[in-house]
C-alpha cells in the first residue's frame, strides 16, 4: 500500500469501523525499531541517511545481509573504498565473505555482545563524555548495568574471543564517523527492542549520532514500511503522536474536525494479538490487506485454527489464489504497484512517489478506491474524508496531519516529488535544497520531554528454546537474493523461479556425516510443532555446527510449520530466528509437490 492509502485505511479502520484492532505488516519486521527509537530518542525515524554508507570509516552490521537483502545499499557500500566493514552474524553470509572482520557470534547472544562492547568502550574511557553530559540522560545506570558484561563473560556468551571483542570495541569508538545498521536478525527476536536500544545506547555514549557517516540505522525490509510508521494509525496516531496524550488527539481532532473523544486513547491489539484474541472468539471477523501470512506468520498451526475459526474473513490483495486468499469468504481483487497512484517512503525517510503507468486488470481496483466506497456504505465517507477522489486529496490532509512534527511533510506536493525525483523528510512548508541530505538530531536535541536520549540499561538471557536431546539443533530463517517474501511476484519471473526453484536446509558437514546425510539428500525438519518434508539438503561451512539455515519464502516448504509463538513484549515482533529442530531423512515420496510460479493476477 502507498502512504495515501495506509492513512485513508487507518482513519477508516479507528473512526468508521471503530476498531482499535488494528496493525500493519510492519510488527512482523520493524516494529522492534519503532520501539527502541521511541524509547530511547522519544520517537520513531531513523536518524541517519544512506549516504551514511559512503562516507562512515567504521560500518558495523548486526544481523543484517545487505548483500544479498538489499543490493542497491551494498552497491553504495562498496563505494565506500576506505571504510572498515564489521559483520556480526552466526552465518557465513554473502556480506561476512566481504568483511574486514566477521564475528560469528552465538545465534541470539547479538544484546550481550553490544553490551559487552559498552563495558569495554567505558572501562576504556573511549566515551564522549561531552556529549553525553549535554544531550543524554541515565548514563550512570547504564555504567552500572554492564559492570558484568565483561570481555571474558560476552565471549562465553558469544563464542568470541576476548582479543576480538577488544577490536571490535576499539575500532567503532575511535572511529571517525561510525554507522552501525541492523536488519531482521535484531528484529526478530523475544528481545529485540531491547537490543536496538543497546545499540542506541553505544552509538550515544560515543557520540556516533547525528553526523555523516554516523548513525545507528534501522534498515527496513519493505517498500513502505516508514509510510505505514509514520501514517498509519497502528501502533501511534498518525505524525509520530501518543495514543495516551490529550493533546495529541485533540490536534488530530480539529484537523478531522471529529469529536476528540471518538479517537482512541489507547492503542488495540498488535497483530500477534489480533490472532490470539481471534482464538479466544473475541474477534469474530477479520479483514487482510496486502500481505499473506498464511506463509508469513509464525507457528502456522495456530495461525490456521485461528482463521478456521473465524464467521467472516476478507482479504484483499493483488494476487490471487495464495495460500490466504484460498481461504477468504470474500476477495476483493486490488491494484498494485504501477496501477495506481501515490508515495512511498523508503528507510532514510525518503519520499518517493508512484505514478500509475497502466489500469488495474479486470475488476481490480486501487486500494484507496475499496477503501472510500466501503466508507460510503458505512455512511462515513463525506465526515471522514470529505470531497476526496483521489490519493492527492490523503496526501495533502497528510501533509497537514505531519506539520511541525518530526515526520513533517508540509513542505511536500506531488508536483514537487516529480520535479525533484525524491525528497527527504523533514520538509517543512517552505524548506528549500529539495535535494540535500537531511539527519535527525544533528543539533543533540531529542523528541523526550526534556530533549535528552535516554540511555536504557539492557539484559541479555537466551532465546526461550533452547536445544535439547530430541531437537538438537538451532533453526534460523531468512531470506534469499532470488526471491521476495511469499514469492507472489517472484515466483511469477522465470529466471528468479529458475535460480531457486525451491527451499533448502543449509547443514554444517560434520553435522550431516552424523546425521548420515549428503548434499542433494532430502530430509525433514521437525520441531515441536511441526515438519517441513523434502527439503534438499546444501552442505556449507557458511553455516556453524549445531545450527540449521531455511529460507521463509515457500508455501510447500513452509519455514512456519517450525517457528514458535514467541514474541518481543514491548513491540510484539515475532522471534522468527531461533527454535529447536531435529533432521530426519524423508521417506521415499516425501518431496512436495511444488506449486510453480507465484500467484496470478
Amino acid at each position: 500500500l502507498v502512504t495515501e492509502e495506509v492513512y485513508t485505511l487507518g482513519k477508516l479502520v479507528q473512526l468508521g469501523l471503530r476498531t482499535r484492532h488494528y496493525d500493519g505488516n510492519t510488527t512482523l519486521c520493524m516494529s522492534t525499531a519503532v520501539a527502541g527509537y521511541k524509547r530511547s530518542f522519544g520517537s520513531d525515524g531513523p536518524p541517519g541517511a544512506y549516504e551514511d554508507l559512503e562516507c562512515a570509516d567504521v560500518v558495523f552490521l548486526i544481523g543484517a545481509n545487505v548483500a544479498d537483502n538489499h543490493p542497491i545499499l551494498w552497491q553504495r557500500l562498496e563505494r565506500n573504498a576506505a571504510k572498515t566493514l564489521i559483520v556480526a552474524d552466526p552465518r557465513v553470509t554473502k556480506t561476512a565473505m566481504r568483511a574486514d572482520l566477521h564475528l560469528p557470534l552465538a545465534p541470539r547472544s547479538d544484546l550481550a555482545l553490544v553490551n559487552g562492547l559498552i563495558h569495554i568502550v567505558i572501562d576504556a574511557n573511549l566515551i564522549d563524555r561531552h556529549y553525553i553530559a549535554a544531550h543524554t540522560s541515565g548514563f550512570e545506570a547504564l555504567r552500572e548495568s554492564v559492570r558484568r558484561y565483561t570481555p571474558e563473560h560476552v565471549a562465553a556468551i558469544t563464542g568470541l574471543s576476548v582479543d576480538r571483542l577488544y577490536e571490535t570495541a576499539w575500532l567503532y569508538a575511535r572511529a571517525r564517523a561510525a554507522f552501525i545498521g541492523w536488519t531482521m536478525g535484531v528484529n526478530h527476536s523475544t528481545k529485540g527492542t531491547e537490543t536496538v536500544n543497546a545499540i542506541n545506547n553505544l552509538a550515544l555514549i560515543t557520540g556516533q549520532i547525528g553526523r555523516p557517516g554516523a548513525a545507528p540505522f534501522s534498515i527496513t525490509g519493505q517498500c513502505n514500511a516508514m509510510g505505514t510508521r509514520e501514517a498509519g494509525f497502528t501502533s501511534s496516531l498518525p505524525g509520530y503522536r501518543t495514543f495516551e496524550r490529550a493533546d495529541d488527539r485533540e490536534a488530530l481532532a480539529a484537523i478531522w474536525n471529529v469529536p476528540a473523544d471518538g479517537i482512541p486513547a489507547a492503542r488495540g491489539h498488535a497483530y500477534p494479538d489480533i490472532i490470539e484474541a481471534v482464538l479466544r472468539r473475541e474477534i469474530r471477523a477479520l479483514w487482510i490487506i496486502g500481505t499473506n501470512p498464511v506463509v508469513s506468520f509464525p507457528n502456522l498451526g495456530v495461525l490456521q485454527q485461528a482463521l478456521e475459526s473465524l464467521e467472516f474473513l476478507v482479504v484483499q490483495d493483488g494476487f490471487h489464489p495464495t495460500p490466504t486468499t484460498a481461504l477468504a469468504d470474500l476477495m476483493l481483487p486490488a491494484a498494485i504497484w504501477g496501477e495506481k497512484e501515490g508515495t512511498f517512503t523508503n528507510s532514510e525517510r525518503r519520499v518517493s512517489k508512484v505514478n500509475r503507468a497502466v489500469d488495474p486488470p479486470g475488476e481490480a481496483r486501487s486500494d484507496f478506491d475499496i477503501f472510500l466506497d466501503v466508507a460510503a456504505a458505512l455512511g462515513c465517507r463525506e465526515a471522514l474524508f470529505p470531497g476526496w477522489t483521489q490519493p492527492e486529496h490523503a496526501f495533502d490532509e497528510w501533509r497537514r496531519v505531519s506539520a511541525g512534527r518530526l515526520c513533517d511533510y508540509s513542505g511536500l506536493t506531488y508536483e514537487a516529488l516529480a520535479r525533484e525525483g525524491a525528497i527527504q523528510w523533514p520538509f517543512p512548508a517552505g524548506a528549500t535544497h529539495a535535494a540535500a541530505t537531511r539527519r535527525l538530531y544533528t543539533d543533540g536535541r531529542f523528541q523526550t520531554a526534556d530533549g535528552r536520549a535516554r540511555l536504557i540499561p539492557t539484559e541479555w538471557e537466551p532465546f526461550p528454546e533452547q536445544p535439547r536431546p530430541e531437537y538438537p539443533f538451532i533453526l534460523n530463517t531468512g531470506r534469499t537474493v532470488e526471491h521476495w517474501h511469499t514469492r507472489t511476484k517472484t515466483g511469477r519471473v522465470p529466471i528468479l523461479d529458475w535460480l531457486a526453484p525451491s527451499a533448502w536446509v543449509e547443514i554444517n558437514p560434520r553435522d550431516a556425516e552424523r546425521l548420515r546425510v549428503t548434499a542433494a539428500d532430502r530430509v525433514d525438519v521437525v520441531s515441536q510443532r511441526g515438519r517441513i518434508r523434502g527439503l534438499q539438503v546444501r552442505l556449507t561451512e557458511t553455516i556453524a555446527p549445531g545450527q540449521v539455515f531455511v529460507p521463509f519464502h515457500w508455501a510447500e516448504f513452509n519455514a512456519n510449520q517450525l517457528t514458535q509463538s514467541a514474541f518481543d513484549p514491548i513491540s510484539r515482533e515475532p522471534n522468527y530466528k531461533q527454535c529447536a529442530v531435529r533432521v530426519e531423512r524423508s521417506a521415499p515420496d516425501a518431496k512436495p509437490r511444488r506449486r510453480r510460479g507465484g500467484a496470478a493476477r
